[in-house]
């Protein structure tokens, strides 16, 4: 019985591999370059090129929309500097690694890319700040969270949490959905994931070492599978937001090269949402469905029994919903949300602070980064 789960879960994982390559499209550097082991987050090191460029002055506008895309990009290279460490292809955690490609064999690598995606998008916006004569984004001063004691992290402090999350998958359902948030829809989380971590711990708690068979077989085993599971569903989560969040922001724009810049790396985190959010069905599709982590009790339900529109985990692109309020057109598959209110810079901060990503940072940062998020959606497009 055994032999035979892995076998079908073999077939699985290779008919997902058409996706193979989607998120290393936007890296434009060599994917072994900025492996974790050898970026610096704290100034990107290896990046920064000499820039000559005419310093035309931006409007205040721009300058707050490129700023707070900057120390957004910082916080994601954080994160997923943090992922890399312990699960991309150098990753130095094998039990992690391994529960990672039970929901598919290239996720190493896709974990890698999608780091390497992140670093540049950081730098690129803080050099072109300052090619545009503006002040570039640094966090540095509030690295004070701790790593992971698990094998394979890097002891150094971190701008994010990945150790204890609630992560809002709602997003799952809203794009099975016809609804449009920005239009009042609203969403049933498609897993209960709270106060789960993302990573493993310490090797005591899960350690990296073991097996992970599908479907897990001992209690570590499952807990590893359970964390590597959220894992999954959170970095969809990160990167719907980001798709959400650049379209707000483009409509604010007014100089053309940014709204060029924006678009552009914009397009980027769609293409990082679509890859994850094929990647995570894996986790609540047999045969790995149904794990359940013995400490925190989140469990990963069959999504397909029974499948539904909202559930049914092979349905990844966004169902055609209501666009413009009253305006009569028909239903388009679309982003959503766009409203500064529900996607903009400052919903990104709260919804971040209720995922936990930044639980234990001090009243500076959170003083620091919302007055960022408060002056991009202020930014008003001059005609």
């Amino acid at each position: 019985m055994q032999e035979d789960l892995q076998a079908r879960w073999h077939n699985v994982v290779r008919r997902r591999a058409f996706l193979k390559g989607i998120g290393i499209a936007g890296a434009m550097l060599p994917a072994g370059a900025l492996l974790a082991t050898g970026v610096k987050a704290a100034g990107f090191e290896g990046l920064k090129r000499t820039v000559v460029r005419a310093a035309t002055p931006l409007g205040s506008g721009d300058v707050a929309i490129l700023r707070f895309l900057a120390a957004a990009e910082i916080l994601e290279t954080d994160l997923w500097q943090q992922y890399n460490e312990l699960g991309g292809v150098n990753g130095g955690n094998a039990a992690y690694m391994a529960a990672l490609s039970n929901l598919d064999g290239d996720m190493p690598q896709y974990i890698t890319d999608n780091t390497d995606d992140e670093v540049s998008h950081a730098a690129f916006l803080n050099a072109y700040l300052e090619s545009r004569g503006a002040k570039a984004v640094d966090l540095s001063e509030f690295k004070t969270l701790p790593s992971s004691k698990a094998t394979g992290a890097r002891q150094v402090r971190r701008l994010t949490n990945l150790q204890k999350l609630v992560v809002d998958t709602s997003f799952y359902t809203r794009y099975r959905s016809s609804e449009n948030p920005d239009l009042g829809g609203t969403f049933a989380q498609a897993v209960n994931i709270v106060n789960e971590p993302a990573i493993p711990l310490n090797d005591s708690d899960t350690p990296p070492t073991m097996d992970q068979p599908v479907p897990p077989v001992t209690a570590q085993a499952r807990r590893m599978q359970a964390i590597a599971n959220t894992a999954g569903f959170h970095f969809g989560y990160i990167e719907q937001g980001g798709a959400s969040l650049y379209a707000s922001l483009a409509l604010k724009v007014t100089d053309l090269e940014v709204l060029r810049v924006v678009i552009s790396i914009g397009g980027v985190e769609i293409d990082h949402f679509g890859l994850w959010h094929d990647k995570m069905g894996n986790a609540v599709a047999q045969p790995l469905a149904g794990v359940t982590d013995p400490q925190t009790g989140v469990t990963f339900p069959d999504l397909n029994n029974p499948a539904t529109e909202l559930s049914q985990t092979n349905k990844i692109l966004p169902e055609p919903t209501d666009f413009l309020r009253n305006s009569g057109l028909p239903e388009v598959s679309i982003i959503r949300p766009t409203l500064t209110e529900n996607a903009g810079a400052v919903a990104t901060i709260k919804s971040f602070t209720a995922d936990l990503l930044f639980e234990g940072q001090s009243p500076e940062f959170f003083q620091a980064v919302m007055a960022l998020a408060e002056a991009a959606d202020a930014a008003k497009r001059a005609f």
